[in-house]
């Protein structure tokens, strides 16, 4: 061996001598800490070999592919290290993670649950159809509700006549109804026509018809604007004992009374604006006296024009002052009457007035003004005074209704020396529902007559009450009882009547 060789190998054993002693210092000064590998590092020996099987001709390979890489050793350990999910530290230091340094998450309340949704609005309550109300006969679109009455009564006084030359008598009343509403989503036709007669058993001349009627049409030409047309018609009788007849009469005369209008009425905002025209006729029939002999009244029908202009204010929704001025001209047929005055004349009436619907209970219209009216004639001096109308519905209870209407009038008239007549009406009506198909009716009523010029004043009292018991919606018993009253500054005149009545009504 040579020198070098013989070098080196001494270098070698030197130096692992010295790793030999550096190895046994370390290990006593570790004392007591984990030495040699980890089980999971270190690669465990190799399982033992098969033993041997005798030689084939078939590869391995080709045999058994998989046991190319079974039972082979691995470095990878199967088990999961002691501590492996704990934060590394060290031997005297506290470990701290990330998760320390983190601001608390909020904590996520539940959100409160949704609030109910409100209640719908109340709906206006709609009245309560009477149950006994006629059913109404439909046609096409408009409802027509007809009805008959037929009734029997007594009269203490049937030609309203002063004296112990009243006589009463039995008498039956014949009435006819009909009620007209259309059903239509624009415009609207309402009315009401009413006719009777009363056929005195004992006193032929006493009987007599009556009736009263109107209909009216509105066209909605558009939203603001709408057209109004309206019809009507009265029929009535002289009683004999009247001032306007000159002579003891035999019978009742008849008296018509017929006519219409036309007008518009615009709405600007609050601001209701109605001009309306309008034509009257009264007819007279000629009267019949004791003698036989014709008395005529031909100078008493006329035909009367008017124009009528209101402007109104809705101040709120149930309240409604307005204006009114109006422009009228009576024209006779004949020029001159019986007495030979001339009673044409022209008439200016202007009024204040309010409609109004202070609650359900309480709604109607009141108004009042003043008239001039100027002769043709220039011996009648002009007629002036006070014209008014009311018409009020207070429904205290459900089960009652306060009826009070009222007019104020200036009238023609054929008395010597008068110019016209001043009227004044007033009625109350209390009806109350014992039940709901059982309906008692009170009722009084006041007229005063003032014949401008002429002495003669007439004063008119009625009062009296009125009962309705409904069997069915078609059927229903009436029974009524009245007392009349007139008192009159002319002599012979006055009368006093009382009438009774009952009866059935048939309603469709």
């Amino acid at each position: 061996m040579s020198g070098r060789a013989t070098i080196l190998l001494l270098s070698g054993t030197a130096l692992v001598g010295l790793a030999l002693a550096c190895t046994a210092a370390s290990a006593q000064q570790t004392r007591g800490l984990r030495t040699g590998t980890p089980t999971y590092i270190a690669q465990p020996p190799a399982p033992p070999e098969p033993p041997l099987t005798p030689a084939s001709s078939t590869p391995q390979a080709i045999r058994d592919p998989a046991a190319l890489v079974q039972g082979q050793g691995t470095a990878v350990s199967t088990g999961q290290p002691p501590r492996a999910s704990d934060p590394v530290q060290g031997s005297a230091v506290r470990g701290v993670t990330q998760r320390q340094f983190r601001a608390p998450q909020p904590t996520v309340a539940r959100l409160p649950p949704p609030a109910p949704p409100p209640p719908p609005p109340r709906k206006r309550t709609t009245p309560e159809q009477d149950p006994w109300a006629a059913p109404g006969l439909r046609l096409g679109s408009v409802i027509l509700r007809p009805g008959i009455t037929n009734s029997i009564g007594y009269d203490t006084n049937p030609q309203r006549i002063a004296g112990a030359d009243a006589k009463g008598s039995a008498f039956s009343r014949h009435e006819a109804d009909l009620d007209v509403q259309s059903d239509w989503g624009v415009h609207e036709l309402k009315g009401r026509l009413r006719g009777s007669y009363l056929n005195y058993f004992r006193n032929h001349d006493a009987s007599r018809p009556d009736g009263e009627g109107n209909l009216d049409l509105r066209l909605d030409a558009s939203r603001d604007t709408r057209i109004l047309l309206e019809s009507r018609a009265r029929l009535d009788t002289q009683r004999p004992g009247s001032p306007d007849l000159t002579a003891n009469v035999v019978g009742r005369p008849l008296t018509w009374q017929y006519g219409g209008s036309a007008g518009v009425t615009h709405d600007i905002n609050r601001l209701q604006l109605t001009l309306r025209g309008s034509v009257d006729r009264y007819d007279y029939e000629d009267a019949r006296l004791s003698s036989g002999a014709i008395l005529s009244q031909k100078d008493r029908n006329l035909t009367q024009y008017g124009l009528r202009l209101r402007a109104g204010y809705e101040v709120s929704p149930g309240f409604r002052p307005f204006i009114q001025g109006e422009i009228d001209q009576r024209e006779f047929d004949e020029p001159v009457d019986s007495s030979g005055y001339a009673r044409s004349s022209k008439g200016a009436t202007a009024r204040l007035g309010a409609s109004f619907e202070i609650s359900r209970q309480l709604t109607g219209e009141v108004s009042g003004g003043y008239q001039d009216r100027n002769y043709d004639d220039p011996r009648l001096k002009n007629l002036r005074g006070f014209v008014g109308d009311a018409a009020v519905i207070w429904a205290p209870t459900p089960l009652t209704t306060v009826t009070l209407r009222g007019t104020a009038d200036l009238g023609d008239t054929t008395v010597p020396g008068s110019s016209g007549t001043t009227m004044r009406r007033a009625r109350l009506e209390i009806a109350h529902a014992l039940r709901r198909n059982l309906t008692v009716t009170g009722f009084a009523g006041f007229g005063r007559t003032d014949y401008e010029g002429q002495n003669i004043r007439e004063d008119f009292t009625d009062i009296g009450a009125r009962l309705e018991y409904k069997l069915t919606r078609t059927f229903a018993i009436r029974a009524s009882f009245t007392h009349e009253r007139l008192n009159s500054t002319q002599p012979g005149s006055d009368y006093t009547a009382n009438v009774s009545l009952v009866g059935i009504r048939v309603q469709f």
